[in-house]
């Protein structure tokens, strides 16, 4: 058993360490590519370069553009399933920059937020016109925690009259212990009436 677990320690210390190798090289060709882009495209730096034209192109460069399609459709098809809002929106703002697009337009993005909500969440939230993302965010947050409270309440409601149950079963069963005990005294000495 040790042998097996040094063994995945080694393994694992082995494939962080190529990990940082991975990233110093990246981050050296990252760093080459820049610095030779400045130069040729951008006079040597005299050009200031928008934050988006920087992504743009690391994109392009380093990010193919079937990963960025896929990535885009995993934020179209996004829905909150089993997460909590919180872990939802992360996950949306993680994959958000692969669609621009909608992320662009303020309104569009609170709508596929919403959108992208479980539909007891969602009916609730569709009602009102939220105008950006941080007010629907909130907003989930808030009826998330609603919903949680009413589930605990209502849980805790029902356990109340199980235990009355549970006594009444207790008392069942010690009547047909006792049933059980006299059948078993009729069959072994059993009365004797006469037939006339």
């Amino acid at each position: 058993m040790q042998t097996q677990a040094h063994t995945q320690a080694a393994l694992q210390a082995q494939l962080e360490a190529q990990m940082v190798l991975m990233s110093g090289v990246l981050q050296e060709t990252a760093d080459v590519w820049w610095a030779s882009l400045l130069c040729t495209r951008f006079e040597d730096g005299a050009v200031d370069v928008a934050w988006d034209e920087f992504v743009r192109l690391f994109r392009a460069k380093f990010v193919p553009e079937h990963i960025q399609d896929r990535m885009e459709q995993e934020f179209l098809s996004l829905a909150q399933g089993s997460m909590t809002v919180l872990e939802y929106e992360a996950r949306f703002s993680e994959l958000s920059k692969y669609a621009p697009h909608i992320m662009a337009d303020e309104r569009r993005k609170t709508k596929k937020f919403v959108m992208g909500l479980k539909p007891s969440l969602r009916t609730r939230l569709v009602a009102f016109d939220h105008r950006t993302l941080d007010e629907a965010l909130s907003a989930a947050c808030r009826q998330e925690g609603e919903m949680e409270q009413y589930l605990e309440e209502k849980k805790a409601s029902q356990k109340r009259p199980t235990a009355t149950f549970q006594w009444q079963d207790k008392k069942k069963a010690v009547y047909q212990t006792q049933r059980d005990q006299w059948q078993s005294v009729f069959l072994r000495y059993p009365l004797y009436v006469p037939l006339v």
